[in-house]
């Protein structure tokens, strides 16, 4: 089998730091990017809006003066006659799915449970007050981004919501993300992008508003932006460069697999992708397929597609067995995880780390990212194992709620009041003692 074209990881010849290093993401090591950030950040700080513009023709070649970063309405009016009106459907389309996927999603406001007679304690979800919805723009333009992030938003009746973006060479917003936004309910876009947006957000500008929270997937430049300002801003669930696991248990043909491995590989030469199976004739049939697909992608996403399948963080895992694939797959935590089979259901339930899980052959990862509702931004570099998908809960927070009432009192106050001798708290003591009787009758 040639290994030219993709590469071929046989796990049972690889000895433990070969294993290890499948693991690996492009930003497991940040420290390059850090140096890198650090002036930038510095420079938004200090000189606001004319930074803002002065890296927005350095780093996205764009015509953008200090006057022009915030999107004007003239311009979100401008973007629904330039793109098609089947694109418009189509955004549409999944605006409904995604934002009825989250209104179901959506706690209860509040809730009671009475936990001896006349005690009660729950729980309240109230709006972040201001959240940052990053929306990346360098390998390509991705209104399902805002998708994703603006509905969740808007479902959690986040009061200040604003997208922040990298421009357009004429110093414009993809018109896509400009309809996409709109239709979510979002009318603030701001043109800045990388690590200068993240600084934006977290400092404010003459124009950018400060915000308390930022979410949105980017390049290893923003995660590390994200890093050093994480004391400044809550920097969300980390979602870095795009992965995927496409996992294939040997009955559904290579081809198809081979397909979908493509898919998350196209984005950029530091997403990761992996088709994992335990069938030599899928790893074959997958091998033979990836010309023919190449031949019927444009230039530049074979280009990235093929970086990833021979570099250090994609290709084809052979496996000896199903159950060393899934201890794989459980491994690595993937981002998007795809389930190959015609009963993905036999595979699930020994699955237990992976952001998403799209189950057969008729869910592939094109669908979830744009239109079925779950949402699409995810944890990426192993997070997976403590994260999970983006939803309303991240643009909500959630106070506890108490209430004792009089007759309830007493049975708390005796125990408490013994707890706090023992610990030694004297005021706590103190304050459930005979003291708050009298002060109550008083």
């Amino acid at each position: 089998m040639s290994e030219s074209i993709c590469n071929l990881h046989e796990l049972a010849h690889l000895d433990a730091e070969g294993r290890a290093a499948l693991l690996r993401r492009s930003e497991t090591d940040l420290s390059g990017f850090i140096e890198k950030v650090r002036p930038i950040i510095e420079a938004v700080r200090t000189e606001g809006d004319a930074a803002l513009a002065r890296f927005a023709r350095d780093f996205d070649k764009a015509n953008l003066s200090p006057d022009r970063i915030k999107a004007t309405e003239a311009e979100f009016d401008e973007a629904f006659t330039k793109v098609a009106p089947e694109v418009i459907d189509s955004i549409r389309f999944g605006i409904s799915n995604i934002r009825s996927f989250h209104e179901e999603q959506a706690p209860e406001p509040m809730w009671l449970k009475e936990v001896r007679p006349g005690a009660f304690a729950g729980d309240r979800w109230t709006p972040i007050s201001s959240v940052a919805l990053y929306v990346p723009r360098g390998k390509g333009a991705f209104p399902s981004v805002t998708m994703m992030t603006a509905v969740p938003a808007t479902v959690a009746k986040v009061p200040n919501i604003a997208i922040v973006t990298p421009p357009t060479e004429d110093g414009g917003v993809d018109a896509a993300t400009l309809v996409a936004a709109r239709l979510a309910g979002v009318e603030t876009v701001y043109k800045c992008g990388g690590a200068q947006a993240v600084a934006a957000v977290a400092h404010g500008t003459q124009t950018v508003g400060k915000a308390i929270k930022i979410v949105g997937p980017g390049s290893p430049w923003l995660v590390a932006a994200k890093r050093l300002l994480s004391d400044i801003i809550d920097t969300g669930l980390p979602a870095g460069p795009s992965e995927a696991i496409i996992f294939a248990d040997g009955t559904v043909n290579g081809a198809v697999a081979a397909l979908d491995l493509l898919i998350e590989a196209e984005h950029g030469p530091d997403s990761s992708a992996y088709l994992v199976t335990h069938s030599r004739e899928v790893a074959e049939a997958a091998l033979k397929a990836l010309p023919g697909l190449w031949a019927r992608m444009s230039e530049q996403r074979v280009a990235f597609s093929k970086a990833v399948l021979t570099g250090k963080s994609g290709g084809i895992v052979l496996t000896s067995s199903v159950e060393e694939s899934i201890d794989f797959i459980n491994a690595y935590a993937p981002e998007h995880l795809e389930i190959l089979s015609t009963d993905p259901f036999a595979h699930l339930g020994r699955i237990t780390e992976a952001a998403e899980v799209l189950m057969g052959p008729h869910t592939p990862v094109t669908i979830a990212n744009f239109v079925l509702g779950p949402n699409a931004v995810l944890p990426t570099s192993r997070w997976a194992r403590t994260y999970g998908p983006l939803s309303v809960t991240d643009f909500l927070k959630r106070s506890s709620i108490g209430y004792v009432t009089g007759s309830a009192y007493p049975e708390f106050a005796a125990h408490a009041r013994r707890l706090a001798r023992y610990e030694g708290f004297s005021s706590h003591e103190n304050a459930v003692s005979e003291l708050r009787d009298e002060l109550l009758k008083g």
